[in-house]
């Protein structure tokens, strides 16, 4: 039984930056009511109004891992890690965006599968075999029928973008080499309501996984977790480490069972403490919009840095515009002189004197803060400052 604990509200598809051209002629932007639910039974957490796929990734796919310092790193750390612990002879990455992970190896060596056309033609010349397709059995059954079996996929923050779970694990399952591996990661359910980041609620995050889930999920189709690590990108996630439950060569990590009772200790197998994430949401709100209304009220200049998909649920939930903010910065190609969707405020190219004469920056991208902070020194050392609505609303 799926029961519903967090309304959204209105919200604009968070990746649709829209141009000056579609504002001029007000194109109609196409929303949906972001509600989230929580099954009982499965312990699955999700989005209850999904939009669909070929609506959100197209050939005007904003996102790109390589923007990220963060992400690169975290992405080589696990390359040499995977090469050092597994030396597969292929590799099969699920949602290979602009190469970040890939490119850690041979191209004899990987397989790329991207529905994305702009970004995978990136991976197409950098030389990697690139299929320009959704995930499916369908797909699967097309690698296999040219391929031996895989012996290692990945898929970071795209599993989670795909309604039929079961299609999903079933391909896998299906591909995977009898002693393979899947490594996924996606942002942490536990993490997400510890820091009540409600953010990581949008409409390409179809679910936000707990190991709780995962593990029920992938029962059905004899896989299992053997080993699980936390990790800092994206505002805290969990990296899943996957097995065929038949292989008994990869025992079961003792971090699987810690990590289960962290958990449940927290209570995600209580809807009750889903209504505390709902009221915790609430106050969060108040909190951020009483904090922007004492600011403005003072005549202060207030700015957002980073352009991220996730501050448009904040900024459409919050109801946040021109009167609050002057405009974003991002150095994402794909989003500057662009406008954010709903709020339609401006993203303006990030350079060194972007923040010369900012009050207040508001941390669209809290979620690399570190990378942040160390850009901006000078910006901290002469007294500017930061609003971060994670975890409590405040300034730094």
């Amino acid at each position: 039984m799926i029961k519903k604990f967090l309304d959204l509200g209105q919200q604009p598809l968070a990746n649709k930056y829209l141009t000056k051209k579609d504002l001029v002629k007000k194109k109609v932007e196409y929303y949906y009511n972001l509600e989230i639910g929580f099954n009982t039974s499965s312990k699955l957490v999700s989005i209850l109004n999904t939009v669909p796929s070929r609506k959100m990734f197209d050939k005007e796919y904003p996102y790109r891992a390589s923007m990220s310092q963060t992400m690169l790193n975290s992405f080589k750390d696990l390359s040499m890690n995977i090469i050092k612990t597994f030396n597969p002879n292929l590799i099969m990455e699920i949602g290979s965006n602009d190469g970040s992970f890939i490119k850690n190896f041979n191209k004899k060596k990987v397989i790329c599968v991207e529905p994305c056309s702009n970004v995978a033609k990136i991976t197409q010349k950098m030389g990697y075999k690139t299929f320009i397709n959704f995930w499916n059995m369908k797909l699967a059954k097309k690698i296999k029928s040219k391929i031996k079996n895989v012996d290692l996929i990945y898929s970071a923050n795209t599993l989670s973008h795909i309604k039929d779970l079961n299609s999903v694990f079933n391909s896998i399952s299906h591909i995977l080499s009898d002693n393979g591996v899947l490594i996924i990661e996606d942002p942490s359910l536990l993490e997400c309501f510890k820091k009540i980041s409600y953010d990581q609620f949008y409409n390409e995050h179809i679910y936000i996984f707990s190991l709780l889930s995962i593990k029920y999920l992938l029962k059905k189709h004899n896989l299992e977790v053997f080993n699980i690590k936390k990790i800092t990108t994206h505002g805290g996630s969990l990296r899943y480490y996957i097995k065929k439950a038949s292989n008994n060569k990869l025992k079961i990590n003792k971090n699987v069972k810690t990590h289960l009772e962290h958990e449940l200790n927290f209570g995600l197998d209580k809807y009750s403490t889903y209504i505390k994430f709902k009221n915790n949401v609430e106050k969060s709100r108040k909190k951020l919009m009483d904090i922007f209304s004492k600011l403005k009220k003072k005549n202060k200049t207030i700015i957002g840095y980073g352009a991220t998909a996730k501050v448009n649920t904040v900024l459409n939930f919050c109801k946040i515009k021109n009167e609050t903010l002057d405009y974003f910065l991002d150095t994402t190609p794909n989003k500057i002189g662009k406008f954010m969707p709903g709020s339609h405020l401006y993203i303006q190219k990030y350079n060194k004197s972007s923040t010369n004469k900012i009050n207040y920056i508001f941390l669209g991208a809290w979620n690399f803060k570190k990378e942040i902070f160390k850009k901006e020194k000078k910006y901290i050392k002469r007294g500017g400052k930061f609003i971060t609505h994670v975890p409590i609303p405040k300034i730094i």
